[in-house]
């Protein structure tokens, strides 16, 4: 078997046999086959797309290319919800213990951000003391205590994604819908769960920067799901505007406590509220997913949500009297208002625009050697659909460092798209996909 027929018969739209797949991925794994000969096949890729078998082995393959983790010994109803990222999303931070106060248990594997802000990792690195659980008995040992079982990143785990992503990165073939899907689901297939739930973000702000593409991305996943005997569920959620108030890595573990206090933006509790409906209709104690709004309210208003979350900190090595104290996190020394030279209704605000805002003081990496500044953020004020007069504040930065303050500050004002007629509040939920 030749790796240069394998290319050309991908070239030529024709189908890859599953012994085709494994002994390209597997011979690439090893390094017996040159980065310029898999950027080849990538981009054949890239133009050509992969049918539902080819697309499953080659998934399959990445899955298998390391560790597998499973949670025999965790007798819980087991999540594993995903984000394909976006400005603001604290949803993990306040999906996590609301499934645990609902008697489930999440298992999933988190990372650090690059871009904007920081991933959920970097957000709960923000308190003092915090480790991740690196190995599966760690993550065992705090999930049966508190039912949620968040670790990082393993090379062990999918080790062939890493290596085909890098490449992906340098070959501009990062946007095909299957190699997203592949590198998505490798992951997630790699850990135990009894439902995927994958929130793909839509807009501005998001890879997928328009609903059809993000359908597309949605019905790939679920076709291998399905393949490899997996239960999943997709939520196409808006990113045409920062999800909630708060950016910056403190700043959103404060805001996604607010939550757990019954104070939520409402954009951030329909996401959430979607995310925990759907895992409890997959579990089975709901037919409809309206039915789930009381019992996510009940676990939140009886303080039951919140408390997990103090548990998690603490058996992370967090100090969980931050809940009632946020004093324990860090804070940016200074702050500088940001007000609008215009007036109107909010029609847009660039999410991306503003997740840069923010990555320039400190709160994302722009490589992966920076330092996330935890301390720093962002608070906007106004979203789509209020009024702005001019002059007035439209948002504050939150900053330890003054030498990108004034892009920073540009950025945002950049990012508020203004018009004259009333703009409708938009929905955070776009579409359902079962």
């Amino acid at each position: 078997m030749r790796i240069v027929d394998l290319i050309e018969k991908k070239r030529e739209k024709e189908e890859l046999t599953r012994e085709e797949i494994k002994f390209l991925l597997n011979e690439y794994l090893v390094g017996n086959v040159p980065d310029y000969q898999m950027s080849a096949f990538l981009m054949a890729t890239y133009f050509n797309d992969m049918t539902a078998g080819e697309l499953l082995e080659f998934t399959m393959t990445m899955r298998d290319s390391g560790d597998t983790v499973k949670f025999d010994d965790i007798d819980k109803f087991l999540v594993d919800k995903h984000s394909t990222g976006g400005v603001g999303d604290k949803v993990t931070i306040v999906l996590a213990p609301i499934l645990s106060a609902l008697g489930m248990g999440t298992t999933k594997l988190s990372g650090k951000g690059l871009g904007h802000t920081g991933g959920t990792i970097d957000k709960f690195e923000s308190i003092k003391g915090f480790k991740f659980s690196k190995t599966r008995d760690d993550v065992v040992k705090i999930a049966n205590k508190t039912g949620i079982g968040l670790m990082g990143y393993s090379d062990k785990i999918v080790p062939l994604d890493k290596k085909i992503y890098a490449l992906r990165d340098v070959t501009a073939t990062v946007p095909s819908i299957p190699l997203i899907a592949s590198s998505i689901m490798s992951k997630k297939l790699a850990i135990q769960s009894d439902v995927i739930i994958l929130d793909v973000k839509v807009g501005d702000g998001a890879f997928m920067k328009d609903i059809e593409h993000a359908k597309e991305l949605a019905r790939r996943m679920i076709e291998i799901g399905t393949g490899a005997g997996r239960k999943v569920k997709v939520v196409l959620s808006n990113m045409d505007e920062p999800l909630g108030y708060l950016i910056g890595n403190a700043n959103e573990i404060i805001e996604s406590i607010e939550m757990l206090k019954g104070n939520a933006p409402k954009d951030l509790k329909e996401v959430v509220y979607t995310i925990a409906e759907l895992a409890l209709k997959a579990k089975g104690e709901i037919t409809e997913l309206s039915e789930g709004i009381e019992k996510i309210d009940a676990v939140i208003n009886s303080g039951l949500a919140l408390s997990k979350l103090r548990e998690f900190i603490a058996e992370s090595g967090g100090n969980g009297d931050l809940v009632d104290d946020y004093s324990i996190l860090p804070a940016a020394k200074n702050k500088v208002e940001v007000f609008s030279n215009k007036e109107g209704y909010v029609s847009k605000i660039k999410a991306e625009e503003v997740g840069k805002a923010a990555m320039i003081i400190g709160a994302g990496r722009a490589t992966k050697e920076d330092e996330v500044d935890h301390a720093v953020g962002l608070k906007i004020l106004k979203k789509v659909g209020d009024k702005i007069k001019k002059g007035e504040k439209i948002a504050e930065i939150y900053y330890n460092d003054a030498k990108n303050v004034e892009d920073s500050k540009n950025m945002i004002l950049d990012a508020y798209v203004l018009q004259d007629e009333k703009v409708l509040e938009p929905k955070a939920i776009l579409e359902i996909i079962e």
